[in-house]
Formats: C-alpha cells, sequence, structure tokens
C-alpha cells in the first residue's frame, strides 16, 4: 500500500516537473529568457542563508575538446535486464589508456523525466569533460555509466512521458541487479560500495538520493543536481542519521536559484544540517537547466573517489 500512494503521489507531482523541463528548453534557446526566473509553480522561491553558491561557475571551456589531451571511449551496450525482461541499453565511458590490469571506480549517472541514456551524452559531454579533468589531474580516472532510468518495455522518451513515472521507481531494481552487475562482469572494476558512485539531475537526482542513501552498503558517493519531487522524505531517506555519517563519502546536492523545484533540495539540506550529516549544498544563479547539470557535474567528479580530510 506504502508502495502505491508513493507512485500516486509522485503521478500528481510529475506536471511540475514537466512544466519546468519545458520551460528550460525554451530557455536554452532564447536568450533573453536566460536570466529570468521559471517554473515558479507552488509559490515563490524563498532563499535561505545556507542557499549560496559554493562553487564558482566554470568556463564553457570544461567541454571543449583540447589537443594533445589522451582520450577515453564513449560506447552504447546492450544488456539483458530480468527486471524489465529485455534487452536494454546503456552508454559507457571508460578513460584513457583503460586497462584490464586497472580496478577503476565508476560512476551511475542518471537523467531526467524527458531524457534516456543519451541525454547526459547531449547535455555535458561527459567523456569530453573527464578527460580533460583527467589531464589536469583534477579527477581521478573513472567509468561513468549512463543507463536508461525509465524500467520498462518502451523505454523512449515519446509521448506522455509523464505516463513512465513508476518506471522510474522500478529502476531501483534494475540497477542493483542488471546494471550493475553487468557492468561489473564486463569491465575492470573494483566492486564494492567505496568504489561506487550515483548521481543524477532532476528525475535522476531524486532516483540517486533514494537508491544511493536507502543503499548505503552499496554506493559510498552520492549527489543530486535539481532533484526532482520524486524524492522522498528526508526521514525515509536517512532514518538512521550516526549510520550515514559513518558510511557516506560524500553526499552532494545542488539547485539553482531560479529553480521551481529547489524546495525538493532544500527539504533534503535542512535535514541534513540539522542532523550534522557533512554535505555538499551548491546553489548557483540558474534554473531547471543543462548549464547547472553540465557546472555541477563538473564539480561533483572531482570529489570522487579521493580521500575525505
Amino acid at each position: 500500500m506504502k508502495r502505491t500512494l508513493t507512485l500516486i503521489a509522485l503521478y500528481l507531482l510529475l506536471p511540475c516537473v514537466l512544466q519546468v523541463v519545458q520551460a528550460s528548453a525554451q530557455d536554452q534557446t532564447n536568450p533573453e529568457r536566460r536570466d529570468r526566473p521559471q517554473g515558479r509553480f507552488g509559490g515563490p522561491i524563498e532563499l535561505g542563508p545556507d542557499d549560496k553558491q559554493i562553487y564558482p561557475d566554470p568556463p564553457n571551456s570544461i567541454v571543449e575538446k583540447r589537443d594533445g589531451v589522451p582520450r577515453g571511449k564513449l560506447e552504447m551496450i546492450d544488456y539483458e535486464s530480468k527486471t524489465v525482461g529485455t534487452t536494454r541499453k546503456m552508454n559507457v565511458y571508460t578513460p584513457p589508456g583503460y586497462s584490464d590490469e586497472t580496478k577503476y571506480p565508476v560512476l551511475y549517472l542518471l537523467h531526467g523525466i524527458g531524457g534516456d541514456e543519451t541525454e547526459w551524452q547531449r547535455f555535458a559531454t561527459p567523456d569530453v569533460l573527464l578527460d580533460n579533468l583527467i589531464a589536469d589531474g583534477k579527477a581521478v580516472p573513472m567509468i561513468v555509466v549512463m543507463p536508461n532510468g525509465r524500467a520498462q518495455k518502451n523505454d523512449r522518451a515519446e509521448g506522455n512521458v509523464m505516463a513512465s513515472a513508476p518506471a522510474f521507481a522500478v529502476f531501483e531494481n534494475d540497477l542493483l541487479n542488471d546494471v550493475i552487475p553487468t557492468i561489473e562482469s564486463r569491465y575492470s572494476v573494483a566492486a564494492d560500495r567505496q568504489h561506487r558512485a550515483l548521481a543524477g539531475l532532476s528525475m535522476g537526482g531524486g532516483q540517486s538520493l533514494n537508491f544511493g542513501l536507502t543503499h548505503l552498503d552499496t554506493f559510498a558517493w552520492v549527489g543530486g543536481f535539481s532533484s526532482a519531487p520524486n524524492t522522498k522524505a528526508p526521514k525515509e531517506l536517512i532514518p538512521d542519521t550516526e549510520s550515514a555519517k559513518k558510511q557516506l563519502e560524500l553526499l552532494y546536492l545542488s539547485c539553482g536559484n531560479n529553480d521551481g523545484l529547489i524546495k525538493v533540495s532544500q527539504r533534503v539540506q535542512r535535514y541534513l544540517k540539522e542532523n550534522d550529516i557533512p554535505h555538499h549544498w551548491n546553489v548557483d544563479s540558474y534554473g531547471h537547466d543543462p548549464t547547472h547539470w553540465r557546472n555541477n557535474l563538473y564539480h561533483f567528479v572531482q570529489l570522487l573517489f579521493k580521500e575525505t580530510p
């Protein structure tokens, strides 16, 4: 019954998500609207004293191919999903110099309600971004897996994308039981929680918090960028605060101060602060848009798989 009620609530909230995503897409092609508040459903955005930008906006050059920089490999692979009962696809980045002699950490990177396994590549070219950061010694060489978070037989982002809301919840089983085992059987990875990260944008941000924080035996590094209303209540995400403090290597939250979904992340962040759970909270000047997601992925990956002070 609890699962059913959660799915119903999620379905009712999804029009809000779609409204912001559509507005953001329009803003990307209309520079005059870039700095206007967008997606302000459910009342005005209220910023608190903690809602500040802690990482500066990086230059656009972070996703520009540079001469002389070693390149990783991006490939689309198929896998058998027992959860869905069909063959599915995911996009996989392996770092420059990938070798079976090395065990690599893995970042599982999830997309939004209107996206698929290609969305991150279209929005942020993580392969180029990682190539540049690894060349500069700012990021640990890692594998990045971009699966399709819509766990249903027709997993294309077409028609009424809101109707696929339940499939985003089902993806928890697909991720844990099908995606991760596939990656660990085909690639040379360090198969333990200390070397697994989970992050995503919007709907995928909610998935990452939902799945990552409730499976800290699987993931030690978790990030949510402008997480959507599918995000569970903080007490449900982290019922045992002391255990979370011991197990989390990194918890990264971000949102734009022009994003109508900021209340979702604010609610989580305030719970974290109240319970003294270490975290990063970056609020920049963007809306619910690809620039915010790209920039925060840039900051997030530089923190991954490194010893915390």
